[in-house]
């Protein structure tokens, strides 16, 4: 059989794939420059900032991430818990909490409604918005366009600064939606490392430069976007069960898909590594890739929007990179099977030996080494130090990559089956896994008489030995080492 045909079309998809990361990569490094200048910083007054917390049985983390969210230097701020019929201590915590802080409301969600996924919840956050909060004297005066409602996981720890950089970024009226730097927190051991220099690679090679373009899409855990552009994109159909109208659609990825939409409904999307969000990684290879077969399922759901391409407001680069975007399951399904049949068809003989090596050769080359060497430098932060680390961190970072690449086959194979359902990923304690220089106090007791902690047994506050680095430091977990 005659593979040269499939070989040629698998190069051309590397190639493209190649020019656009280069491209990206230029234009990130111009992002990040205007960002380190604190072009974006702005006074945060001007907004009201209400952070959406979806909560199912996170005993283990929630007291500390709404203590963090407390501490968040906002003059105006709302903090909403959804409750998602947990049936651990959760409710318990929260109600120790709340009775200590006046910007707290817990949504409550009852079975049979409650435990429909994400979307719903966030979903019916939206809609409590709308009818109660915003209804409230002291907030009926707040235009929607001003209103940055905030998507913050159970797990996450946002920075006390992050209103005044946002600020900055929503000063730009196109702005409809503005993503942070992911941070993994502990990142002690060589798969949390990964999957902190994963983000940063996302952030700093692609985001960036996507932000620079108009088209940054959200990723879920400290996403900001306005309560307008979510009212521009709620539709009536394609929700969870149990909603009647919404922004969230049911999906695996919601954010992916609701930032899509909002970049396709003529908003801008932004990124930003002036501040940024800490999260749990994953310390398990079995829940990592069940995870992120949930996500890449996620992706696959998101090519259809295809079709709204021509509504994005951004150059013609970036309409095609939007483009590539949404098809990036696809290519990565080709590239990864090309590059294993090459591999096979070498080590069977089905083939003459350069006739198989060399896209083999082409494919590891363009496609696992020189983009993702480039990507780590920037990820590092540039510099002669970030050109070395990213010599000692590229091949296990390509050993990681190809770890979790079989998630994209599997998932197309769900998505084909109609298999939708989801597995929770588990929370640990919160000292499991710490880098070297972070150590664990107890929590002070501002917040529900320190008992809070007692009940989940972890809710303990880390702080950094060191002043924490810089933010073009802060993105790929280099300094914690695998």
């Amino acid at each position: 059989m005659d593979y040269s045909a499939l070989m040629w079309v698998l190069l051309f998809l590397t190639v493209v794939t190649f020019l656009t990361v280069s491209v990206l990569l230029i234009l990130s490094r111009v992002e990040l420059r205007r960002q380190r200048r604190g072009a974006d910083r702005a006074d945060e007054a001007g907004y009201l900032w209400v952070y959406l917390v979806p909560a199912l049985n996170e005993e283990v983390t929630i007291g500390d991430s709404v203590r963090r969210l407390v501490d968040v230097q906002a003059t105006h701020k709302l903090i909403v818990v959804i409750d998602d019929a947990s049936d651990d201590q959760t409710p318990v915590i929260l109600a120790r909490i709340a009775a200590e802080v006046p910007d707290l409301r817990v949504l409550r969600r009852e079975l049979p409604n409650g435990r429909k996924g994400k979307s719903a919840g966030l979903d019916n956050a939206w809609q409590f918005l709308h009818d109660e909060v915003l209804a409230e004297a002291r907030y009926a005066h707040w235009p929607t366009e001003r209103v940055i409602v905030a998507v913050v996981d159970a797990d996450g720890r946002i920075l006390p600064d992050a209103p005044g950089v946002l600020a900055g970024v929503f000063g730009d009226d196109r702005v409809g939606g503005c993503q942070c730097l992911v941070r993994i927190y502990n990142r002690g051991r060589f798969l949390t490392w990964a999957q902190d220099v994963e983000f940063g690679v996302t952030a700093y090679a692609y985001q960036l430069g996507r932000s620079a373009l108009g088209t940054a899409n959200m990723g879920g855990n400290s996403q900001y976007m306005r309560l307008k552009t979510l009212d521009d994109i709620a539709v009536t159909d394609g929700l969870p069960d149990g909603i009647s109208q919404g922004p969230w659609r049911d999906r695996l990825t919601e954010d992916q898909d609701i930032g899509v939409r909002a970049l396709q409904a003529g908003w801008r999307g932004a990124h930003t590594v002036a501040t940024s969000v800490d999260q749990q990684g994953v310390t398990s290879v079995r829940r990592l890739f069940r995870q992120r077969v949930r996500w890449a399922q996620g992706a696959w759901q998101c090519v259809p929007l295809l079709r709204g391409v021509g509504r994005v407001r951004t150059s013609a680069f970036g309409t095609f990179d939007h483009v590539v975007y949404l098809v990036m399951p696809v290519i990565e399904f080709l590239l990864g099977f090309g590059f294993t049949l090459s591999l096979v068809l070498w080590a069977t003989g089905a083939v003459p030996y350069f006739a198989a090596w060399w896209p083999a050769v082409v494919f590891f080359l363009l496609i696992g080494l020189f983009p993702s060497y480039v990507a780590l430098v920037a990820a590092f932060g540039g510099g002669l130090r970030s050109w070395l680390l990213a010599v000692v961190a590229l091949l296990p970072y390509i050993a990681y990559t190809w770890l979790i690449w079989p998630s994209v086959p599997l998932s197309l194979a769900r998505e084909l089956f109609g298999i939708r359902g989801w597995a929770k990923t588990v929370r640990e304690p919160l000292d499991a896994n710490l880098p070297k220089g972070i150590v664990v106090e107890p929590g002070p007791a501002a917040l529900a008489d320190g008992r809070a902690g007692e009940v989940a047994g972890q809710q303990q506050d880390h702080r950094e030995v060191e002043p924490r680095s810089e933010p073009r430091r802060r993105a790929g977990g280099g300094p914690a080492g695998p």
